[in-house]
């Protein structure tokens, strides 16, 4: 019985010995495994600030990449309409010779007939007409506020994002091969089309007699 005590004491005692360093043993493991994790989730926090950072920084970058391009294109708009309003574009004709006379087609849309210039020369026409902006048609109708108007609250203002129709002062020179009668000269109108009608100036053909 003695003997069976005094190994049940040592079997506890290595037990308790055994206990202790596993205790002991799992508080490193412990402690080893907090500090890691709060490493890990430090560098994880940091991870993520830098994270939203660069999403932040890259959002910004592309919302004044994307306001670069518009101010660029409102630039390049502007210096297209006025390079078209101090450029004298061409006025579309079509011409037909008969024996006797030229006809000539203008195409003048959006025009009356009171804001198309026509002049004559011995052998050749000029037409010359002045196109507005279609915004400025608008602001002369009331449609629209104009620039100079700061009374008009009411009146809507408006910006232009496209502007392809000829605007400014366009003009077209037609020569002929003969000379013309001035003063026979005819034109009408009808629908923005102008047809002007061009007599040939003839000399008849005089004998002469030789003496």
């Amino acid at each position: 019985m003695v003997e069976k005590d005094v190994l049940e004491e040592k079997m506890n005692e290595r037990k308790e010995r055994f206990d202790e360093k596993k205790e002991k043993v799992g508080e490193k493991v412990d402690s080893k495994y907090n500090e890691k994790k709060e490493k890990f989730d430090e560098k994880k926090e940091k991870g993520k600030v830098y994270s939203e950072k660069f999403v932040n920084d890259l959002n910004t970058t592309i919302d004044e990449f994307k306001d670069s391009l518009k101010n660029m294109q409102k630039y390049a708009d502007d210096k297209i309409n006025e390079y078209k309003n101090a450029t004298i574009s061409n006025l579309a004709v079509d011409l037909i010779e008969s024996d006797d006379i030229y006809y000539l087609k203008v195409a003048v849309p959006g025009l009356d007939k009171d804001e198309v210039e026509i002049e004559a020369g011995d052998n050749d026409i000029v037409i010359t007409a002045t196109f507005k902006p279609f915004v400025e048609e608008l602001k002369d109708a009331g449609i629209l506020k104009a620039d100079d108007d700061e009374e008009s609250e009411d009146v809507a203002e408006a910006k232009v994002i496209a502007s392809e129709l000829t605007v400014g002062k366009c003009s077209k020179t037609v020569r002929f091969e003969n000379s013309i009668e001035v003063e026979k000269i005819t034109a009408k109108y009808k629908t923005g089309i102008i047809l002007i009608t061009i007599p040939k100036l003839i000399i008849p053909k005089h004998k002469v007699t030789v003496e």
